[in-house]
């Protein structure tokens, strides 16, 4: 049977935020499981409300009105709601009226890392579905720099991503280093623009350039040595997924979600902000060759985690769930 599917995402039209592109994915996968799909900032049921047998809102808090919105107008038809990083580690406190209510209003709630159960309320816990993001594999075999030992950071300027640890800890490197921080991501606001700019002025091993296309950020993966994922709080990033699966070796803050994707005995984890710790990391990863080559091995060993085969089953499965009901 088809299926009219809404999906809802704060992220607008033209916008590469994470939940942009998540909510994009899914809709292929969906469409490619035979149901009819729409994308949506918010659900538009005074225009089409009979037409949506399943809504799934992106962002419990900040998709609240359309979850509100959806249940009162149809009680009992589906609703998925995927629990975002700022969902689980701020605004379940922080704006819990919202949040919560968006909770207990879902069937199921996805999550995108394995340790997510671990920050639920447990009344809720049984709605859990974890699906990981997928990602496919880069058309060529990579070829990093020789002249220079990348690691790319790849996340948008704003305080949940702490985004300029890594090029705090590239300052201590020895002046023999190879070291080249290159970040990608689009800035939150003009203040972060100006410390990125003034961080390239005065640290001569940062890059920052900007926020780019898809097809930049594989072309990047392809050419660098290691990643940094530094966040200090995270619903499971699809760029940790990406790097995996690209057979990039990622260095990453010891947060809940980096934990759920890579593992609690991945070899490169940090303390989150701990600039030292992660200077310590990164200079093993440039004079290591054996530390680099396990780092990459324990990515290799999760590969199959992230394969699109793996997430479009478990939305299959996740569909055939609700459809039972």
């Amino acid at each position: 049977m088809t299926l009219n599917i809404s999906v809802i995402t704060p992220a607008a039209k033209r916008s590469r935020s994470g939940n942009r592109t998540t909510a994009v994915r899914w809709a292929r996968i969906l469409e490619s499981l035979g149901h009819s799909t729409t994308i949506d900032e918010a659900w538009p049921g005074a225009v089409r409300p009979e037409t949506t047998d399943i809504l799934i809102a992106i962002h419990a808090w900040r998709s609240a009105a359309s979850v509100a919105a959806f249940r009162a107008r149809h009680p009992s038809r589906p609703l998925v709601v995927l629990m975002s990083g700022t969902d689980i580690y701020r605004f379940q406190h922080s704006h819990a009226k919202k949040t919560i209510a968006s909770i207990a209003a879902a069937d199921r709630l996805v999550g995108l890392h394995d340790v997510v159960a671990d920050d639920l309320p447990l009344r809720f816990r049984s709605k859990l579905r974890v699906i990981h993001q997928s990602a496919l594999p880069l058309p060529a075999p990579r070829n990093p720099s020789r002249r220079s030992f990348d690691v790319c950071v790849i996340g948008h300027l704003r305080d949940e991503k702490d985004p300029f640890r890594a090029a705090y800890a590239a300052r201590s490197v020895p002046d023999a280093s190879r070291l080249r921080i290159i970040h990608l991501g689009r800035p939150h606001d003009a203040a972060y623009a100006r410390k990125a700019r003034i961080e390239m002025a005065t640290n001569p091993r940062y890059v920052w350039r900007g926020e780019v296309p898809r097809w930049q950020v594989r072309r990047t993966l392809a050419r660098v040595h290691a990643m940094v994922m530094s966040s200090i709080m995270e619903g499971g990033a699809n760029v940790v997924s990406e790097a995996v699966v690209a057979g990039v070796p990622v260095i990453a803050s010891e947060i809940p979600g980096n934990v759920g994707l890579l593992g609690r005995d991945h070899p490169a984890l940090y303390p989150a902000g701990d600039t030292e710790a992660l200077y310590a990391l990164l200079h093993r990863a440039e004079t290591d060759s054996g530390f680099l080559k396990a780092v990459r091995a324990h990515g290799d060993a999760r590969c199959d985690r992230f394969m699109p085969e793996r997430e479009r089953s478990a939305w299959a499965a996740l569909l055939g769930e609700l459809s039972d009901r």
